[in-house]
């Protein structure tokens, strides 16, 4: 443990080195209010037209410069194909902009003493387990932001999908192998940060929605602000997720992200971010009062973890605690985006030597509206010119995000045996199936097919259709609906089968199920 600090230290004094030479080039030439002005001006026309050509339904962006809200402004609809209009007022679901916004909270429970960074999990919340007894005991609040628990990325994400509540899925982490060794790798997990989140909330007594909103929204008078769906949706003027359906916007899918609210579920409008901004910016000071020291909020944007290259502006990235941090074309910037395959898409990205922030919600995706106006706004105030279409670059990286996946699974399942293999009677398959990290899972006959119901109460009902022999085929993701995905069954000498792999459930090699008493 002591080496672990030691070498994180080390880490630090290094960085800082290399902060002070990026941040000497990048601080050289100051804002001046004309440049301000005229990027602030050339940023609301990116921001109409990008609405215009329907890139995204509707946008709300927030800057902040020198503790001023300096531009806050809605573009579009809130809905797309209804009159009403997004406004600085609109709430969006931010998705994993939530991260650095909890992080924040978090930074507030260090600064009056409630825990530490290094808090170990195990004295704050002595049930929670990871499947390694070492990684166990020393695990530390600081593990989990920074995502260098060990744990998959997606563990957790794929029970969420399936209706379990956040409990279960902590409790349920224990059963997941690691991918690598404990603080060896950095391995984006929703549910390893929410479990860092909800564990530093334990001394106080209360649950997490509450923290975050003594701690950070009702100090900062974050009014529209939440942690709950509940308070999301009771909000008239809210904007709507959107996918691509036949190349045009819709509203379809909604989104209750509750199990993982520290890492993806916060609601908020631009005008409350801005005033987050501001404390960010201020080192933990809002208004001219000390809300959170500031070296409790400065260590969530040492860099801990490396994430490699910006995909578009190959800047050096790296990951500190609950925010990215960056090393690029304009100097150090932390940042956050957010993003919701079923339809949201949100970004943070601050230059805290400039004293320079800016938010960017969209109520949609796939895009890179948020990334590529951020990109230009910094482009225009520290060069004065945009030379290259941002949006353009991003909206090849988001766009490009499931094609590869989609055409891979209809690859795998292109082509059948022939002839095809016939199915045995559905009695054969049918029963139910179980192992620890994913429950229950039901197999019933269905006409031609089968059904399978999974998650709590069999709150989840996929219908399998017969690809050859005692492989079946379902389609289970709402955001993907052309991808299919295997159910593989295992048939014995008495012509039952005695497992099932769920593809879709397998990512971390947790799909396999095993039949079980009738």
């Amino acid at each position: 443990m002591r080496l672990d600090r030691n070498l994180c230290h080390l880490r630090i004094l290094a960085f800082i080195g290399v902060i002070g030479l990026w941040n000497q080039a990048a601080s050289a030439d100051p804002i001046s209010p004309e440049r301000m002005s005229t990027a602030l001006s050339k940023l609301e026309a990116l921001a109409q037209g990008a609405v215009a050509d329907g890139a995204v339904p509707g946008l709300a962006i927030a800057v902040v410069h020198d503790d001023e809200v300096v531009f806050l402004k809605g573009f579009g609809h809130r809905e797309a194909g209804k009159p009403e209009a997004v406004d600085p007022d609109t709430v969006f679901q931010i998705a994993s902009l939530s991260k650095p916004v909890s992080a924040t909270v978090v930074a507030a429970l260090v600064s009056d003493g409630v825990v530490s960074w290094d808090s170990r999990i195990a004295d704050l919340d002595p049930s929670f387990r990871l499947a390694d007894p070492y990684p166990t005991s020393q695990l530390t609040v600081r593990d989990l932001f920074a995502h260098r628990s060990g744990l998959p990325g997606t563990a957790g994400d794929d029970l969420e999908d399936i209706g379990y509540d956040r409990a279960t899925i902590l409790h349920r982490l224990r059963f997941v192998p690691p991918s690598s060794s404990f603080r060896a790798g950095y391995s984006y997990s929703n549910f390893g940060l929410t479990e860092g989140a909800v564990a530093a909330a334990m001394p106080t007594g209360k649950s997490w929605e509450e923290v975050a909103e003594e701690k950070l929204y009702r100090p900062l008078g974050m009014a529209s602000t939440s942690s709950r769906l509940a308070d999301f949706v009771m909000r008239a003027d809210r904007a709507a997720l959107h996918v691509r359906v036949d190349g045009a916007w819709a509203a379809r899918i909604k989104r209750d992200p509750d199990a993982q609210a520290p890492a993806g579920g916060v609601s908020s409008t631009a005008r409350d971010l801005s005033q987050w901004v501001r404390l960010v910016l201020g080192d933990g000071v809002y208004a001219g009062k000390p809300l959170i020291a500031a070296d409790a909020l400065a260590q969530t944007h040492v860099p801990l973890m490396t994430r490699g290259k910006n995909p578009v502006s190959s800047g050096e990235s790296f990951y500190g605690l609950g925010w990215n941090v960056e090393f690029g074309r304009h100097g150090l910037s932390w940042g956050h985006a957010g993003a919701f395959s079923v339809g949201a898409r949100t970004l943070v990205t601050v230059f805290p030597e400039q004293k320079l922030g800016i938010v960017v919600l969209a109520n949609a995706f796939p895009t890179g509206v948020p990334e590529g106006l951020s990109d230009s706004f910094a482009d225009l105030v520290f060069d004065g010119s945009v030379d290259k279409d941002w949006i353009g670059a991003w909206d090849g990286i988001y766009n490009g995000m499931f094609g590869p996946v989609v055409d891979a699974a209809k690859a795998a399942y292109a082509k059948s045996s022939s002839p095809i293999r016939p199915a045995a009677p559905a009695s054969a398959y049918a029963g139910r199936y179980a192992n620890d990290f994913i429950g229950q899972a039901v197999v019933s006959g269905a006409g031609d097919g089968l059904v399978l119901k999974l998650g709590p109460a069999d709150a989840r009902s996929y219908s399998l259709k017969h690809f050859d022999g005692d492989i079946f085929l379902t389609f289970p993701d709402a955001e993907t609906p052309d991808r299919p995905a295997g159910v593989n069954f295992v048939v014995g000498p008495d012509g039952k089968a005695s497992a099932v792999t769920i593809d879709f459930l397998d990512d971390n090699h947790m799909g396999t199920l095993r039949r079980v008493g009738d």
